[in-house]
């Protein structure tokens, strides 16, 4: 059992499912509609399908007032063609669909095109495109040509290198002229080269095999375009650079001394138009507050020299397509003499104290640092006799070298000096420093001392032997008294007076050597010619011996003593070879000669 839909539904029910329908079919077509661009054939076969009986849209026709035109010269105009009305048309460009820009306009119907002012961005293919409901009909293509140019002209060289308005190339390279320019069509090139001379027309290049400095110069181009009439001229200078060759360093001949002097150094070379680089120690060197340059680094001037600045230096010339340096330059810097060290040998370090043994040989050695090398002298403070060189050497010591000595160390280049001294000391067993002169003024001495003496001992000896005969001859004190006297004395004395008894009874008038004659309280045998060392050796050492007094003699018996004779020249006392255990004394007379042995003992 079915119950009508309207009495189900109701008025209100009914208007609902309208609208739900009329939303339905709109959904559908929306999403069953392709897009403007792509509905040329669907569209219409929908379309004939649901208008059975009507005839199908007709194809536009796109025209252009003129298909080639001048760059910022024409205006032109496109116009679509279609015989059906109230359709809508779409322009397109290049197959995209057409932005309009401030130099387009369209018309009220979209059926015309025009730009006002044409650029050659405005050249490509362009179209227009009819729809009629669902369906759709596009023109042919219509190409617009825009002839311009040419634009400003720049000459690139391929082998060159730019440096502002100039291009720079290297000798004996070969070198392409290219014009790059923008023009439509293709331009005409005609080349002006520095020798006034025109190259026949070519392309947008021109090449020189070999560059030589004879190819320096402007270089100009004139390009032409024939359609727009218009010309643009390229200009060039190209400057050939020689192959440099390697630089000198100038600087002045003069001694330079450290501290005093300042020196500039001059980079000397052809190319005037290369660049100038220095190098110290192989390593770039930069200005400094001792190191300038000049403007173009021609020249370096060094301010107060120092040892260490001697380099060395070089000086580089270049461009960007060759490099040339000069030879290394080393300065002599003059300077010192530093401080002066005194050494002996070779041993190193400054001694200001130097021991050196007795007789053997030593050798001062001075030595300071100076360019060029110092100038040496020595002074001895004892002598003003100087010695050059570095060396001082003495064969063999003695004290008469003990002392200062100085070395002075110059420079001539510099005008410096320096000095250092060193205190001598001769050490080793003591030695005899008397000259042969003193020796024998001593010896000269003691022999008239000698002689003074036995003059004292002759003169007292005669008055004792005066005193004696003048004593009565029965006075027995003398012998007495000699008696205990010698025995008394030691044996030095007691051999004296033995020696004194012996010569007295020698001067004594009843003495005779060819007599026996008693003299003595023990007799001696009366051998005076043998008298001498064999009588001294027959005379016991520890006998003592007195003197008999004699009588007294008439004045005019008595004999007088020989005089002893005294040494003429000064002779040197001979060395004693005595025994350790017995003393010698010898009395030389030239009628007697008594040798007196004393034993220690006694």
């Amino acid at each position: 059992m079915l119950t009508p839909v309207s009495g189900l539904m109701g008025p209100s029910g009914f208007r609902g499912c309208l609208r739900t329908g009329i939303l339905l079919s709109v959904v559908l077509l929306t999403t069953r509609i392709p897009p403007m661009a792509a509905q040329f054939t669907r569209p219409a076969d929908l379309l004939s399908n649901t208008q059975s009986g009507r005839a199908s849209l007709a194809k536009p026709t796109l025209s252009v007032s003129q298909s080639t035109v001048i760059e910022l010269r024409s205006m032109m105009t496109f116009y679509c063609h279609t015989d059906v009305d109230n359709v809508t048309i779409h322009w397109t460009y290049n197959n995209s669909t057409l932005v309009l820009n401030e130099r387009m306009k369209l018309s009220a119907d979209n059926k015309s095109l025009t730009i006002l002012v044409v650029q050659r961005e405005d050249s490509g293919s362009y179209q227009c495109e009819v729809w009629y409901g669902f369906e759709g009909q596009s023109s042919s293509i219509v190409l617009l040509n825009v002839n311009y140019g040419p634009d400003p002209v720049v000459i690139k060289l391929d082998s060159g290198v730019d440096a502002g308005d100039v291009v720079e190339v290297l000798e004996g390279q070969a070198v392409n002229f290219r014009v790059e320019t923008q023009s439509r069509p293709a331009s005409d090139y005609t080349w002006y080269l520095p020798t006034d001379s025109i190259q026949p027309p070519t392309m947008g290049t021109f090449t020189i095999q070999s560059v030589s400095k004879e190819h320096e110069g402007m270089y100009r181009c004139l390009v032409s375009n024939s359609v727009t009439q218009l010309s643009r001229l390229g200009v060039v200078k190209v400057q050939v650079l020689e192959k440099l060759t390697a630089p000198s360093i100038e600087f002045p001949i003069l001694p330079l001394v450290e501290n005093a002097t300042s020196v500039s150094l001059t980079c000397k070379t052809s190319h005037q138009e290369a660049s100038v680089q220095w190098f110290l120690r192989g390593q770039p060197l930069w200005p400094s507050d001792r190191l300038t340059l000049s403007s173009q680094n021609r020249t370096l001037i060094i301010h107060g020299l120092q040892r260490d600045d001697t380099g060395p230096y070089e000086c580089e010339v270049w461009n960007w397509g060759s490099r040339a340096r000069s030879a290394p330059l080393r300065l002599a810097i003059n300077y010192g003499p530093d401080g002066v060290d005194i050494t002996p040998g070779s041993a190193s370090g400054e001694a200001n104290t130097i021991q050196a043994m007795l007789n053997s040989s030593l050798t001062l050695h001075c030595r300071a640092d100076s360019n060029p090398d110092a100038k040496y002298h020595w002074t001895y403070e004892r002598s003003s006799a100087l010695h050059t060189g570095e060396q001082l050497s003495i064969e063999a010591l003695n004290r008469e070298h003990e002392g200062i000595y100085s070395c002075t160390a110059s420079n001539p280049i510099t005008g410096l000096a320096r000095s250092a001294s060193v205190l001598v000391k001769v050490v080793g067993p003591q030695s005899s420093s008397l000259s042969p002169g003193v020796i024998a003024g001593i010896v000269i001495g003691i022999l008239v001392v000698i002689s003074v003496v036995i003059g004292l001992a002759y003169f007292f000896y005669s008055r004792k032997d005066r005193w004696t005969r003048k004593r009565p001859a029965n006075d027995t004190t003398l012998k007495t008294t000699a008696h205990t006297a010698v025995k008394q004395r030691p044996a030095e004395s007691r051999c004296n007076d033995s020696m004194a008894v012996v010569l007295e009874a020698w001067d004594s008038p009843g003495l005779d050597p060819g007599k026996p004659n008693t003299v003595f309280d023990n007799e001696l045998k009366p051998q005076w010619k043998a008298i001498g060392k064999e009588m001294l050796s027959s005379v016991s050492p520890e006998q003592d011996y007195e003197k008999k007094l004699p009588s007294v003699a008439p004045e005019g018996l008595r004999k007088p003593l020989p005089p002893i004779p005294i040494p003429k020249q000064p002779l040197v006392p001979p060395v004693s070879t005595r025994n350790p255990e017995s003393n010698y004394e010898k009395l030389t007379n030239p009628n007697l000669s008594l040798y007196c042995k004393i034993n220690p003992s006694t």
